[in-house]
């Protein structure tokens, strides 16, 4: 079977097919594609947008765009940047964005971990009987200077509960990380009914300051290397074995990704 009905790379494709589930729009940010007007409308109704390439993974060329009292600001890679004016920051936007087709993402103001946002990858795969089962979770807290939470990008790899038990509660956490299960459940419900052969989903959820699970991202070809940081091997054992039985392998190395251990 051709490899694309497995893997779907636009972001706002894999968007708009969720949205056709009433419950998954509730936990979908606001996306459009990019132009001028339509980061100045979304920046000053939402104040911070990501910016981000329809076709990219691993963090990659994701900018967080914010408008402050008396400036812009954006921030790619380590470095922040001010603009005195919207005008200024579209010119520099547009020469990081003109090349490659891009997208505005409402900001979600996500729960921090000393200071740096964190999020979670949510892993599901189909079993050897092809019923899919959410398979691993696995926190990524952000590198120090950057505004995305990829293992790939310096990402710190941590246990889910750890993270959440401070503003969740034990309790609480783990009612959010079953929350977060039926969302992938959903989610490969939705996406399986378009790709009936696709065989597992990665999902970014990012959990904001009420509490309230979104989905980022969907990612159709997930790279599990978080999930080998935890200090519990017993997520990525079953990942590869669910792997194994439907034909793929994984290289699992980490690059730049570090685990809390």
């Amino acid at each position: 079977m051709s490899k694309s009905k497995r893997r779907v790379k636009s972001k706002l494709l894999k968007h708009h097919i969720l949205l056709s589930s009433r419950e998954l729009a509730r936990h979908l940010p606001a996306i459009r594609p990019y132009s001028r007007r339509a980061l100045l409308k979304m920046l000053h109704r939402y104040g911070m947008v990501y910016v981000k390439p329809d076709n990219g993974s691993m963090g990659v060329g994701v900018i967080r765009v914010e408008v402050h009292k008396s400036y812009y600001s954006y921030h790619q890679g380590t470095h922040p940047v001010k603009c005195r004016s919207f005008r200024s920051l579209a010119a520099q936007l547009q020469r990081i964005t003109r090349h490659k087709r891009y997208l505005i993402q409402k900001g979600i103001h996500v729960l921090r971990h000393h200071g740096r946002p964190y999020d979670f990858r949510v892993m599901i795969q189909r079993r050897p009987d092809r019923v899919w089962e959410p398979t691993g979770t696995a926190g990524r807290v952000a590198h120090p200077r950057k505004a995305v939470t990829n293992g790939s990008q310096g990402g710190t790899i941590y246990d889910p509960i750890e993270l959440l038990r401070r503003p969740a509660g034990k309790r609480g956490a783990r009612r959010l990380l079953r929350r977060m299960d039926r969302m992938a459940l959903l989610t490969s419900a939705k996406m399986a009914k378009r790709y009936p052969f696709m065989n597992e989903l990665g999902l970014d959820i990012a959990v904001d300051r009420k509490l309230k699970p979104w989905i980022l991202e969907v990612n159709t070809r997930p790279d599990p290397c978080p999930f080998t940081l935890l200090p519990d091997p017993s997520m990525i054992n079953r990942i590869v074995a669910y792997g194994k039985a439907y034909g793929r392998t994984y290289p699992l190395k980490c690059g730049k990704a570090r685990s809390a251990r």
